[in-house]
């Protein structure tokens, strides 16, 4: 650990649990690596002491921002008192910035996400190019299929759909929420071709997409049930999480133990942190 004085600046990522958060294992070792005196720490809040501990933050001269994960990222937007466009499509937030008494929230878990199907080229068997070809190419034949419709979904969505899906499926236990996330991509999307349906409808659904993605919280603990049911599931399909603790989810594990290709939900964050570091003034 570096050594924290008075001069050193914090930085935190907020979480309800906190115990499955990677930025502290992804931003220290960049400052230590280029000699920033700053820190990251996990930083559990509960629901129901989000406003109070943020409205507390942003008159910390010494706290630059925080990372913003499950389950906060939407009510954090409404708290924001400003939004950049990622945030104000999707409404929620990833990253808040705190300026004289202010916070500035934005969303970077779709780009990061895009990025790192781009970037990993083991997750694509050999698509992703070095030229990211992949994002004007591959991503285009590709049929998607998004499991859940909060924060991340909804960011998640928006950036697929910014590169041209074939189609893109939002599956949702509540309809409406589906519905409404489909409608917002139509508003900004019109030519995507984007769909909405219910858990009930997963079954079909899921034989015949390109890319099936976790969006939702389950995979945080062990006894959770899977997202989705893997059979019947096509051999070509890419499974893909966001859940960055534990890196291999049952989920993961059941999709690899079935011969399927895997995409891990460190990714998005290992691809975003540079814009997310940035935007907070963790470094340029």
């Amino acid at each position: 650990m570096p050594l924290i004085t008075g001069k050193t600046q914090l930085f935190g990522v907020i979480a309800h649990p906190v115990d499955h958060v990677r930025a502290p294992m992804v931003f220290n070792p960049v400052f230590e690596e280029r000699g920033i005196d700053a820190v990251l720490v996990p930083v559990h809040i509960l629901p129901e002491h989000l406003e109070i501990t943020l409205n507390a933050f942003k008159h910390m001269p010494n706290m630059g921002g925080v990372a913003v994960t499950i389950p906060h990222k939407m009510t954090s937007a409404d708290l924001c008192d400003e939004l950049g466009m990622a945030a104000q499509v999707t409404g929620a937030v990833n990253a808040i910035r705190f300026e004289h008494g202010r916070m500035i929230g934005d969303n970077f878990d779709g780009k990061g996400f895009v990025a790192g199907l781009i970037g990993e080229v083991h997750a694509l068997k050999g698509h992703a190019l070095k030229d990211h070809t992949l994002k004007d190419h591959a991503l285009k034949e590709m049929k998607a299929v998004i499991i859940g419709a909060g924060g991340a979904a909804r960011a998640i969505a928006i950036a697929l759909a910014d590169s041209g899906l074939e189609q893109l499926t939002i599956i949702n236990r509540s309809i409406t929420k589906a519905d409404d996330l489909a409608d917002l991509i139509r508003q900004h999307y019109p030519d995507q071709n984007v769909k909405s349906a219910t858990m009930d409808e997963i079954d079909t659904i899921k034989t015949a997409c390109d890319l099936l993605i976790n969006a939702t919280s389950l995979g945080l603990n062990d006894n959770d049930p899977l997202p989705v049911d893997l059979a019947g599931v096509a051999k070509s399909t890419i499974i893909a999480d966001i859940i960055m603790v534990p890196e291999m989810t049952n989920w993961l594990l059941a999709a690899q133990k079935q011969g399927l290709t895997i995409h891990l939900g460190r990714h998005m964050l290992d691809y975003q942190k540079d814009l997310i570091a940035h935007f907070i003034g963790a470094w340029s």
